[in-house]
Parts: structure tokens; sequence; C-alpha cells
């Protein structure tokens, strides 16, 4: 080989090496992660889930659902996190970056677990967009009250706060069913019983749900909005363990619920809701089955739905407790893959 042909050789090689290695950091540096879809019913699907808040840990169950629905289900898994915009790590409480928005435009479905976020304009037009177009969402616990526009009031977004008075309870009741209300158990003292609702045994999306209990308060609710349909009622327990008894004279009230949403688009979009959706309430099977079974419902392949969804951890899962600015410091998206330490 001439010493031209060697060195043009090696010059090529190096191309090559620095562009695999150049693309592997910038991978390993984006401010989102994504886990390709094993074996399963969800291969070829895309779900967009999106972690911003700052009480319930949404930023570490949020990526182990990910990973329960395309390890064993089969999904492609696209997680976005609130990110500081000067360290790059993930940080709940910065209220208006979430990076990536733009996978929502190959999404099959967009899994939200919000609140209070005031989202620039470009982001939140990505989240507008997708839901006006209809794709089906999934919202979690704090969803409903996703979006708090209180420094820009003259955002176009704005009216989709969740004390809206141009769109009655925001994107929260529009697109979900139901805005933030209260508190109607004791917070950090009354735990929650999900129960299924009456007439709804059958429905593919409570297959196998046969013990569902978490941590989290009973939110209440008004009277839910649209064509929504109760899923799972919330039974008010008097501690925070399962085995504590039904709180006396305290009804039951919605904590899961099916409805339909159509955007400007005319598409109608299937919607499924729950306030249930504590960083501790997803250590319930039965709570993590529902998710998975709901995302399936969501995308119209209820009729995939198994006998006993399997929802068995991927990792280690062993959340923060739940309270404002008790996130887990120093994180960044990259260290939720699968096979970093503890997860």
């Amino acid at each position: 080989m001439s010493g031209t042909n060697r060195t043009l050789k090696l010059m090529v090689l190096a191309f090559v090496y620095s562009t695999f290695f150049s693309g592997m950091s910038a991978q390993a540096d984006d401010p989102w992660i994504v886990f390709e879809g094993k074996k399963g019913p969800g291969k070829g699907k895309h779900i967009v889930f999106l972690a911003a808040d700052d009480e319930y840990r949404s930023e570490e169950l949020m990526p182990q659902f990910a990973k329960i629905a395309a390890v064993h289900h089969g999904f492609k898994c696209t997680v976005l996190f609130a990110v500081n915009k000067q360290t790059g790590q993930i940080d709940p409480s910065t209220l208006d970056n979430i990076p990536g928005l733009e996978s929502l435009k190959d999404a099959d479905l967009m899994v939200i677990f919000l609140r209070f976020r005031e989202l620039p304009d470009e982001q939140m037009k990505y989240i507008i967009d997708y839901t006006d177009s209809g794709g089906p969402v999934m919202g979690l616990r704090t969803s409903t009250h996703s979006f708090n526009y209180s420094k820009r009031k003259n955002s176009p977004y704005a009216k989709y706060s969740f004390r809206s008075k141009d769109l009655d309870g925001g994107y929260g009741r529009q697109v979900l069913g139901e805005t933030w209300i209260s508190h109607y158990a004791r917070h950090k003292k009354e735990s929650t019983r999900g129960l299924i609702a009456k007439g709804m045994e059958a429905h593919p999306v409570v297959r196998g749900c046969a013990d569902i209990w978490g941590p989290s308060d009973v939110y209440a609710v008004t009277t839910l909005y649209g064509d929504s349909k109760p899923l799972i009622m919330g039974q008010v327990l008097t501690g925070m363990s399962p085995w504590d008894k039904p709180k006396p004279d305290t009804e039951s009230v919605p904590v899961a619920w099916l409805k339909t949403y159509t955007g400007t688009s005319g598409e109608s979009a299937r919607v499924f809701t729950t306030t249930m959706g504590h960083a501790g309430d997803f250590q319930s099977e039965g709570f993590r089955r529902l998710l998975i079974n709901g995302s399936y419902w969501c995308m119209g392949m209820e009729h995939k739905i198994p006998a006993g969804s399997k929802v068995d951890f991927v990792g280690t899962y062993s959340p923060n407790p739940i309270g404002t600015g008790g996130f887990k410091k120093g994180l960044r998206p990259a260290d939720h893959k699968i096979g970093s330490a503890g997860r």
C-alpha cells in the first residue's frame, strides 16, 4: 500500500470513528431518553412521556413506566423531562423548558404528568398541535392542572391554564375531563383504594387489575366534563396502609375515567385520566397494569390487552419521597438508561 493510500485510508477511518463516537456522545447528552421497543404487541408504536411535576416524582415514575412499556410490551418510548437550561440536568422546578417536544410529531400516544408548566409558545405548540390532531392522551395526577400562565398572560396558550376564564378549566378540564379542585382526602394522611366502577368490570382496561392501592390521597372532582365515564372509584382509607379501613361517611369518587376529545382537526381522540400517580402508587401492581392497559386502549389496541399484562419493574424502582424540591439532584436523562447503576 502506498503512503498516500495509507494516509487516505487512515483519514477515512478517523472520520468514521469520530463521527460514530461524536454521535454516541450527542445521544448521551440529549435532554431526553429513548427506550427502543423489544418484542411485543406495541412494536412499531411510539409513546411520548412528558415528566414535569415537582411534587409526586413524575421524573422517576415516568421513566420506569416507559421501560415497562418498551421491554415487556414492545413500544418505542421517548421520555421528556423538565430540564435546567444552564446545567442540562433534570430539574422539575424549571417550569418553562421541556426539550424534545418535537417528538410528538410521530407519537401514537402522549402520556403527560405535568404540573403548573408555563412553556414558551414554540414548545407549547407541539403539545396543542398533537392534542388538536386527534392523538390519544393519557394524563396522570397533577395533569389536571398542567399549565399555569401566570407571568405570560398574553400568550395564545394562556387559555389552557387550570384557572382559565377563557376556556372552562383549561387543558385539564377540556381535554382530560377535570381541573384542579382540592384534596378530597387528607394529604399524606389518608390513602386510596381503587375500586372498579359499577358496570365497568368487563372493560378491557381493568383486565387483571385486581388490587389497586396507593399512598396518594383522593382528589376532589366536580361533575366530570363531556362524555367522561368513571372507570376506577377512589375509596378513602383512614391511614397510609392498604390494610386501613375505609373512612366512615365518605363517598368514593372517580380517580380514573375514560373520555374522548375532539380538537380543531375534527378528529376524536381517546383520553384516559387518573388522579392517582404518586410515585408510591406505582408500587402497586394493579395500578401499573391499569396504566399499561390504558395505554393499549388509548391507541385502539384493547383487543391485544393480555389477561395479565406483564408489569414487572425493569431494574430498580426506588423513588425519592414526594414533596416540592425533593427530586434527586444532579441527574441527566441518560442516567435513566437501562443498566445504569440502580436502574
